[in-house]
């Protein structure tokens, strides 16, 4: 049983601790549980009784300090300028403590007598006992507004850039803050809630030109409020990094690891090599090396760059640009295994058989150095048969062990049937401009399938060594998908003449059935995209609940931690388990694992949103010069308003809107995702191949308008005229009478 602290120990905590004072927080301090918690309780009430602490809700502190986020009433500067604040919750017994302000350049003006929320840090000083920033005025929590400002003689108007929205806002005079037309701005709500007329904005930063090229992703970094600027200090602790040596580490840096990313890529965070199995009792095997940068050597818990780490998540990569998680300094440098320097690394060595399966492994920390930067496309051409100048002295001793080794995942690949769908990426290329030139399809080579598989494989030897080791850490989830949408799925399947077994504990085979059943057919790009669509979200979590889609049992991300938090995670998690050192995870990290994985699966479905919302207003620009040409896809979606249809060409998504289809009235099914037209009975349901004409497209929503031309080439059935919009239906003319009513007066 737990020693039950003094109270002097209590206080001390409490006073070195300041923001975790809740009664939990102070029992898992000294490790009370069970009936030991009473006595806690009893002491935390006697220092309270006595003036000790301060009980505020289910926090105790001292109450003679103030707590680390206090609401404060502005006094006014002083002779020197300087901003002075009171706090409005004081419950000393001395004077009350006075604030000093530290204003930011991007804080509002503040008078005498605001109300306001801050953080504040206790100074010594002959005139203040704290330092306060603000985080917000009280009761000034604004709307913010994200568009286009649009010029007035009496101010303007800013119009949205949100897809489905259609409210715009107006700017004064005098709250214009200089925008001039067509710039993209930021504004906030400004004044009281007009009963009639549009609501008022100020605006509070230019963001620049809205059609130059570059402001595509710029409108998703603010809108989706990704963070893109790192703190001085974030900054300065990046620039103070020096490389990793050898102590302490394996060296690795005859080994040849070599890197195989895209073309573009920005950084390289993971390197392999593979030969054969020289073990006399694995014939036909094969040892497969992955190695990691090790970022975990310079991101240390506590500091201001695991902090900006932690609040972006990952890093969100856009056509134009990317918005790192870590600053470019280690990002771009450090932790990037570029050609020929030494880096360090966590490398994990992986004993497979002749069949593919992985019959051991073993991790270490090492020091490599990778001879080649390849690019996915060079590596394929060399396996080809064409190899250039940088792969042909890598080609016997490197490459082909790679693929041969490749070749033995794919059976174990095969037997574990991960899901299987066929979903092309899209490229956008862009010129040195920043404008699209072309969308094409990314085609699909082994040397892409090489690296996944080598990839699964290392995650899946770190998840098995944490959960070996009874490590905690954060898995990677991916549950099975709820019966709803199976049952959606199903009756997509039934409408392409296809099925899905009812009544059976669900696998991947039984869906990779249905995929196999469906390629080369009209219906293939439906069924994936309805399989897709009835899948879970995958998240991060320190439960592990198993990932459906890869057909493993533990699995959690170790390969990118330059760009992900979680593999960052991992990393310490990994020095932790095997002592290698003191940067591993923190009781307090693996005490808020929780927070973390559900901030992080939060920041990953945000960048996914904004990559996906930027590429949307590239296709917009791109086809913007094309209006009134005729296209053909399929039907993508079905709402009630309308038919979204992906297009063949750039895999673009436009809405047909139920409006262009006649003033009949659509009858939308939501089981069968199908509208149906009350007087033609024109169905309109998922799949369906058609013809349409680009009506419109407006680059800075994303948004496409399409008319129906064809459905299953034949042109659709019209239903009744559409009527003007806005005004009375017109009648028909009558005759007007030939004699005037006669009007009597009556002069009484």
């Amino acid at each position: 049983m737990a020693r039950i602290p003094t109270k002097d120990e209590i206080l001390a905590w409490i006073s070195e601790n300041p923001t975790r004072t809740n009664k939990r927080d102070i029992g898992k301090a000294f490790g009370i549980k069970g009936a030991a918690r009473i006595d806690l309780k009893r002491m935390l009430k006697e220092l309270s009784d006595e003036g000790h602490l301060e009980k505020h809700r289910k926090t105790y502190r001292d109450p003679e300090r103030l707590p680390p986020v206090s609401v404060l009433q502005v006094t006014g500067p002083n002779a020197d300028g300087d901003l002075f604040a009171r706090p409005l919750e004081w419950q000393g017994e001395g004077a009350e403590p006075t604030v000093l302000m530290i204003p930011r350049a991007s804080d509002p003006a503040l008078g005498e007598g605001d109300r306001i929320l801050a953080r504040i840090a206790q100074v010594q000083a002959d005139d203040h006992a704290y330092e306060g920033r603000m985080i917000r005025r009280i009761g000034a929590n604004p709307l913010r507004v994200l568009g286009i400002f649009r010029k007035h003689a009496e101010g303007g108007r800013i119009l949205p850039i949100d897809k489905g929205t259609d409210r715009e806002w107006r700017v004064a005079s005098d709250a214009t803050f200089g925008a001039k037309d067509g710039e993209l701005v930021e504004a906030e709500h400004a004044g009281p809630k007009d009963r009639m007329g549009l609501p008022k904005a100020r605006i509070i930063t230019r963001l620049g030109d809205a059609s130059a090229p570059k402001a595509v992703s710029l409108i998703a970094i603010h809108q989706h409020a990704i963070p893109d600027t790192f703190p001085d200090a974030a900054i300065a602790e990046a620039d103070a990094m020096k490389p990793a040596g050898l102590k302490g580490r394996k060296d690795l840096r005859d080994m040849p690891l070599i890197t195989i990313d895209p073309s573009d890529a920005r950084d390289h965070d993971d390197a392999c090599f593979a030969h054969a199995d020289e073990d006399p009792k694995n014939a036909g095997g094969h040892v497969v090396w992955v190695a990691i940068a090790d970022v975990a050597h310079y991101i240390r818990p506590g500091t201001e760059l695991d902090r900006e780490a932690r609040k972006r998540g990952n890093s969100t990569y856009f056509p134009d640009r990317v918005v790192p998680m870590l600053p470019d300094r280690l990002s771009g440098d450090l932790c990037s295994l570029h050609e020929g320097v030494p880096r360090a690394c966590i490398a994990v060595s992986m004993q497979i058989n002749a069949a593919g399966e992985k019959i051991s492994h073993r991790f270490v920390r090492g020091l490599m150095q990778s001879p080649a930067s390849l690019h996915y496309e060079e590596v394929q051409d060399a396996i080809d048969g064409t190899p250039n100048d940088k792969t042909a002295p890598l080609l016997d001793d490197v490459l082909k062990p790679l693929y041969a080794a490749y070749a033995s995942l794919k059976k174990a690949r095969a037997a574990r049937q991960p899901l299987d769908l066929d979903l092309p990426e899209r490229q956008i290329v862009l010129d040195e401009d920043g404008r699209v030139t072309s969308v094409s399809f990314k085609d699909r080579l082994d040397a892409h399938k090489l690296i996944e598989e080598f990839m699964v494989l290392a995650n899946v030897a770190a998840a098995e060594t944490l959960v070996a080791r009874k490590q905690p850490l954060l898995f990677r989830v991916h549950e099975e998908p709820n019966p709803e949408k199976l049952d959606a799925l199903r009756e997509t399947a039934q409408s392409a003449g296809l099925t899905l077994a009812k009544g059976q504990v669900l696998k991947t085979a039984h869906l990779n059935n249905l995929l196999h059943a469906a390629a080369g057919t009209d219906h293939a790009e439906q069924i994936n995209i309805a399989t897709l669509r009835s899948m879970t979200q995958a998240y991060y979590a320190p439960q592990n609940f198993g990932h459906f889609g890869l057909a493993l049992q533990s699995y959690a991300h170790f390969t990118s931690p330059i760009r992900r938090y979680a593999d960052l995670i991992v990393h310490r998690a990994l020095v932790s388990a095997l002592k290698w050192g003191d940067d591993g995870l923190t009781h307090h990290d693996e005490e808020i694992l929780e927070e973390t994985g559900k901030h992080i699966s939060d920041t990953e479905r945000r960048s996914m949103v904004a990559e996906r919302d930027t590429t949307d207003r590239y296709l917009a620009a791109f086809l913007s010069d094309r209006i009134g040409a005729e296209m053909t896809g399929r039907i993508s979606g079905i709402q009630r308003f309308g038919a979204f249809i992906k297009l063949d060409e750039t895999g673009a998504d436009g809405l047909v809107p139920v409006r262009s289809l006649g003033s009949e009235f659509f009858h939308f099914d939501a089981d069968s995702q199908t509208l149906q037209g009350s007087d033609t009975g024109l169905t309109l349901g998922l799949g369906q191949r058609v013809t349409v004409r680009l009506a419109e497209a407006v680059p800075v929503t994303g948004g496409l308008i399409l008319e129906l031309i064809e459905v299953d080439g034949k042109a659709p059935k019209r239903g009744p005229k559409q009527r003007r919009r806005g005004g009375p239906p017109r009648r028909k003319a009558t005759k007007a009478a030939s004699k005037k009513r006669k009007v009597t007066r009556n002069r009484n």
